[in-house]
């Protein structure tokens, strides 16, 4: 099965269990999974459970389908995304987005961890992108066939809708959270950056780094996918201060932020 055909049967086996009409998507990053704890009705349905669903290999990545409601909201949450660094294709990394997109949903809402490019940034702040830069040599458009409805050479200079970071902007006031605008980098990882690669990063305009989500908007916009994209900045980059980098002090600092990472997502999807 190709890509699309792998999606649908996926979506065909989620609809099965009684899954459909949803006002969201969003993909959780490494320590934005609280927001499931605010979800109504709620019912996990783990990849390992469907046929030709991948795993997930990365810690803090637990690999649900999570459906519930937010308000009157339904949305389906997914716990867990899949890295190129795992050795997959920038095909295989957009699998769910074009699952999600198969059982009907219009507004994607992406989440990562970010180590901070731009000095003025500090741990614990967010950033809403407003643009990217895919540097993983990578697109996960690369030989997709062009349809009339789903060209593959799309506009990528409103990939992240304004309305929503303005939305998101306000709202993270409100969580109590320091909210930033910016341009995260895409790299393809594992390893952190080193710090030339950063000052090169800072000179190109990048204000935050990390190893997922510009793929997945490139994807979304081309399926016609409305996308609001939040970073958390877990780190200060390499070079920016003496301290050295470790997933583990990442995923700590975002626990730190949890219960103001879920309440800024619940109250986002409320009003979408």
């Amino acid at each position: 099965m190709n890509r699309k055909e792998l999606a649908a049967h996926i979506a065909a086996q989620l609809k099965e269990r009684g899954v459909s009409a949803f006002a969201a998507a969003v993909v959780l990053g490494s320590g934005w999974d609280g927001v499931v704890s605010f979800l109504e009705d709620k019912t996990v349905i783990p990849y390992a459970e469907l046929d030709g669903m991948p795993k997930c290999g990365v810690k803090g990545h637990a690999g649900n389908f999570v459906f519930g409601r937010i308000g009157n909201k339904n949305v389906v949450v997914l716990q867990g995304r899949f890295h190129m660094y795992e050795g997959r294709s920038a095909g295989e990394a957009v699998l769910p987005i074009e699952i999600v997109r198969a059982l009907g949903v219009d507004n994607l809402i992406l989440t990562n961890a970010a180590g901070a490019v731009n000095e003025e940034y500090r741990p614990g702040d967010i950033m809403l992108l407003r643009d990217h830069i895919n540097l993983t040599g990578r697109n996960p458009l690369e030989g997709v066939g062009a349809e009339p409805d789903f060209p593959v050479f799309i506009d990528m200079s409103g990939a992240y809708d304004e309305d929503f970071r303005r939305e998101l902007k306000m709202l993270s006031e409100k969580a109590g959270l320091c909210a930033h605008e910016g341009v995260y980098a895409q790299l393809l990882g594992p390893s952190y950056e080193t710090p030339a690669e950063i000052v090169m990063l800072r000179r190109i305009g990048a204000d935050a780094v990390g190893m997922s989500t510009a793929v997945e908007a490139i994807y979304a916009r081309y399926l016609k996918m409305r996308v609001a994209a939040i970073s958390c900045i877990s780190n200060m980059a390499a070079g920016i201060h003496s301290a050295s980098l470790a997933h583990e002090e990442v995923l700590e600092v975002l626990q730190k932020n949890r219960d103001k990472l879920s309440v800024l997502l619940r109250d986002f999807i409320e009003r979408i």
